[in-house]
């Protein structure tokens, strides 16, 4: 019988190895043209944001450091598809958002993106693995404060926010 502790690294043996084969797969994919993988993650979480982000908030979405994120987005400002605005709420801050370009490449890469990870990953297991899959991984993200960074995001912003014509903006979306 295996220890529990042996048991949870066995299972985070078990999920480095299938990230790893699967982000290879995913990677291999003839749709990265315009933008790597890597830069399509920050466009997809600059997507579910639905509004300009600061960096840090960004940073949490997505698995780069911080220096390779600063630069990965200025290599996309440069390109055209995430655009820099002032923050209004910290002049000395800056909000992060994509351009129409950017969207436009988020949502074309993206479609093409979903049809890859549902064979990927629907081909191996069944509609029940899929949403135990999910639940486990969602779990996991909870335990580490981190389920779903987008309604953090959001969070955070509404309690920035003072006035209540911004307030009832925020809640809209």
């Amino acid at each position: 019988m295996r220890s529990r502790s042996r048991m949870a690294s066995d299972a985070w043996e078990a999920l480095l190895t299938a990230h790893a084969v699967l982000i290879k797969e995913l990677n291999d994919q003839d749709i990265w043209h315009e933008v790597s993988m890597r830069e399509y993650d920050v466009l997809y979480t600059l997507a579910k944001c639905g509004a300009p982000i600061r960096p840090s908030e960004l940073h949490r979405g997505v698995l780069l450091s911080q220096p390779a994120l600063s630069r990965m987005v200025e290599r996309l400002v440069e390109r055209g598809l995430v655009q820099r605005t002032k923050d209004p709420d910290d002049r000395r801050s800056v909000r992060l958002s994509l351009t129409e370009r950017g969207a436009a490449c988020q949502r074309a890469v993206g479609g093409r993106h979903a049809v890859g990870v549902a064979r990927a990953v629907g081909s191996a297991l069944d509609d029940e693995e899929l949403l135990q899959l999910e639940a486990i991984c969602r779990k996991l993200a909870g335990h580490a404060g981190l389920a779903d960074v987008t309604p953090m995001i959001k969070a955070d912003r509404r309690q920035r926010v003072t006035t209540p014509e911004v307030t009832n903006k925020e809640a809209s979306r």
